[in-house]
C-alpha cells in the first residue's frame, strides 16, 4: 500500500539538494495554526550570589586570595555549520546557546551541502565559498566548539562528491564520507592550533524514511570520528525518534514535558502528541512549507527545538 508521504519525499529530496529550506510558499506567511517562532534571545544574565553567612568564620587571607584567583567559567564560543537542516535550525540553536550558556555564536550553513563542501581546496566544486570554509571561519572566530550537522547528501547534488552517490555504490559512498569527516576534522583542528584548537560536536541525524540504514551508518561515522579525535557526539537524532525504536521514522511523537508546559510546541494537545514533520516533507523539521529560498525556520517547530536542545546540552556537558 502506498504510504501518503512517499510523493512528498521526492519533492523534499529535490529541495534538500537544491537549497531546499523551510520558509513560506508564495506569500511569505506561515500557516495560521502554527505560531511564529520567537526571535533569538540575548545572553542570559548571571544570578547574583547569595550573601555570606555571618555565623561562618572569616576566611584567611590566603583563602581569600585563592578564591579571588579562581577563574570564572568561560562562556563558550560556538560555530555552527551544516546543510539545510542546520539552515532551518540556526536561529533556535543560537537562542538556546545564548540563553543557557551565554555563548558567543556564529552560524554559516549552506543548503544541499555535505562535509566536502567545507573543505579547503574544493574551490569551484563546492557550494560553500572560500570565505566560509570551516578552516577560514575557525581562524576568524576562534571558536571553542564547531558544531557540524549534515544529513549526509546521498544523491550527488554537490559537485565536490565527484559523482559518488549512495545508490550507485554504498561502500564507496561510506568510505568517501568517512574520509571527508577525517579531513574536515584535521582542517578544523589545524586552523586552531595549540591551546585554541576547537572541539568538534558531531550531530547525529534522526531516522530517514527512505534509507534508514544509510543514516544509521552515517551516524556511526560521526560517532567513530568523535571518539578518534577527542570530539563530542550530540545524539540529537534520538530526540526525534521513538524511545523504543531509534531507527524508525515517525511523523509525530508524544509531547515532552517542555512541550506540554508550552502548548505552542505540542501541536495536538488533545492526543498528547506533537508533529515533527509536515505531512508533505518527511525530511525537514520546520513546520512551515519548504521553499527554494534558504532561510531559518520562521515558525515554532517541535522537532527543531528538540534537536537544538540536544546540541546545547552536549556543548554544556563538554564545557
Amino acid at each position: 500500500m502506498r504510504k501518503p508521504w512517499i510523493g512528498g519525499v521526492l519533492a523534499a529530496v529535490l529541495l534538500l539538494g537544491a537549497c531546499g529550506d523551510p520558509g513560506s510558499s508564495g506569500d511569505e506567511s506561515a500557516p495560521e495554526t502554527v505560531p511564529k517562532a520567537p526571535a533569538a534571545s540575548g545572553s542570559a544574565r548571571a544570578k547574583p550570589s547569595a550573601p555570606p553567612d555571618p555565623s561562618s568564620p572569616s576566611p584567611s587571607s590566603t583563602t581569600r586570595q585563592r578564591v579571588a584567583e579562581k577563574p570564572r567559567a568561560k562562556a563558550p564560543t560556538v560555530l555552527y555549520l551544516g546543510d539545510s537542516l542546520a539552515m532551518e535550525n540556526q536561529d533556535v540553536l543560537g537562542g538556546l546557546l545564548k540563553d543557557q550558556l551565554n555563548a558567543r555564536y556564529t552560524s554559516a550553513p549552506y543548503s544541499g551541502t555535505t562535509l566536502c563542501d567545507y573543505l579547503d581546496g574544493t574551490g569551484d566544486d563546492s557550494l560553500v565559498p572560500d570565505k566560509d570554509k570551516a578552516a577560514a571561519l575557525v581562524r576568524e572566530h576562534r571558536p571553542d566548539y564547531v558544531v557540524l550537522q549534515f544529513w549526509g547528501n546521498a544523491w550527488g547534488y554537490t559537485p565536490c562528491m565527484d559523482g559518488i552517490t549512495y545508490d550507485k555504490g554504498q561502500q564507496k559512498y561510506f568510505d568517501r564520507y568517512a574520509a571527508d569527516a577525517k579531513a574536515l576534522t584535521s582542517q578544523i583542528q589545524g586552523a586552531g592550533a595549540g591551546a585554541d584548537r576547537p572541539r568538534i560536536v558531531w550531530v547525529t541525524q534522526g531516522p530517514d524514511p527512505m534509507t534508514p540504514d544509510r543514516v544509521r551508518r552515517v551516524n556511526g561515522i560521526y560517532e567513530a570520528q568523535a571518539r578518534a579525535s577527542g570530539g563530542v557526539l550530540a545524539d540529537a537524532g534520538r530526540a526525534v525518534a521513538p524511545a523504543s525504536a531509534r531507527q524508525t521514522w515517525v511523523e509525530k511523537l508524544p509531547c515532552t514535558a517542555y512541550e506540554t508546559k508550552n502548548p505552542a510546541y505540542c501541536t495536538d494537545p488533545g492526543a498528547g502528541r506533537t508533529a515533527l514533520h509536515r505531512g508533505d516533507d518527511p525530511l525537514h523539521f520546520c513546520l512551515a512549507p519548504t521553499t527554494p529560498k534558504s532561510r531559518p525556520c520562521p515558525v515554532r517547530s517541535p522537532g527543531i527545538r528538540r534537536i537544538a536542545a540536544e546540541i546545547t546540552k552536549a556543548v554544556a556537558d563538554a564545557a
